[in-house]
């Protein structure tokens, strides 16, 4: 399934607070994948019949934004997954046409934890489990069969698939969650994947991973050493905290030095004449994907 609310994607361009810009990227932006598995989590909210509802209300947020400010307060863990399901949470709170039924939720036995439910919703197509990411992968190896790995070098796009299509979306099925789900009163369940997030493509090009999205966002990686990217001037480092929407030159990034080898892989976003983002580059280490263990710490 592709993502319900195509024709807003500039929305997230034209807003102004940063929490509220990333909100609408979440629900807006489009899946790295298109599988069977995947269902957008306002698939059937009201909104998806009236996108121009969803707009008024992001617009209304951009202007009095405590609401949601408040929200990502929760907890210590400033993990990008974390914030990305954070807002995933407080938009099922608020949407039309979508009960949440819980999220975060363990499925333990007597001696130990099985693992977490994202998401539980209730909508009129049913009740729903549903396992939400958002992820990174850069392409490395043979153009014609290439690895996606993570920046890290580690996390691989391929494995993590399968984690989810054979560990975490079964979940919902055990006896386990049988038991929680009496709890609630819930007879009948399916369960779906949602994974945004970006692919980035070295400049020399390479084949797209299997099932991947059509219209999945993607940028290029490029390792020190070799050609410096052009207009160097208009690329800003973005902070983890700020990958998700489209980047406002009037944000403060700070400016990038492509002479100083990174000593772990760094996100840049290049901005238009309108101080728009227009492109992402990832700038990594000579070396990449090994990234010495000091580095990593």
């Amino acid at each position: 399934m592709s993502n319900p609310f195509q024709a807003l994607a500039v929305l997230p361009y034209t807003l102004r607070h940063p929490a509220v810009r990333d909100l609408a990227w979440v629900i807006i932006s489009p899946p790295i994948l298109d599988r069977a598995e995947q269902r957008h989590p306002l698939a059937a909210s009201d909104w998806t019949a009236n996108p121009g509802k969803l707009a008024a209300w992001l617009h209304e947020l951009d202007r009095n934004p405590a609401m949601l400010t408040g929200w990502l307060t929760q907890g210590s863990d400033r993990r990008l997954g974390r914030y990305y399901e954070l807002l995933w949470q407080f938009v099922l709170t608020h949407a039309p046409g979508v009960e949440l039924l819980g999220a975060n939720l363990p499925l333990r036995t007597a001696t130990h934890t099985l693992g977490e439910l994202d998401l539980l919703i209730r909508d009129d197509e049913g009740v729903h489990h549903l396992e939400v990411a958002v992820k990174y992968y850069l392409a490395t190896g043979l153009p014609q069969s290439p690895e996606w790995l993570g920046p890290g070098g580690e996390d691989r796009l391929e494995r993590k698939l399968s984690h989810f299509l054979k560990r975490q979306l079964p979940l919902s099925q055990s006896s386990e969650a049988r038991v929680l789900f009496k709890t609630l009163d819930i007879a009948s369940i399916q369960s779906w994947l949602w994974m945004g997030g970006y692919l980035f493509y070295p400049p020399s090009g390479a084949t797209p991973f299997p099932s991947c999205s059509p219209n999945h966002l993607r940028g290029l990686w490029q390792p020190f050493g070799k050609a410096k990217p052009e207009e160097e001037t208009v690329w800003k480092l973005l902070p983890k905290q700020r990958w998700l929407a489209p980047a406002h030159l009037g944000d403060g990034h700070a400016p990038f030095d492509f002479n100083v080898e990174p000593y772990w892989p760094r996100l840049l976003v290049h901005f238009d004449k309108d101080g728009q983002e227009d492109r992402r580059l990832f700038w990594v280490p000579e070396t990449w994907p090994f990234i010495p263990e000091k580095a990593k710490h």
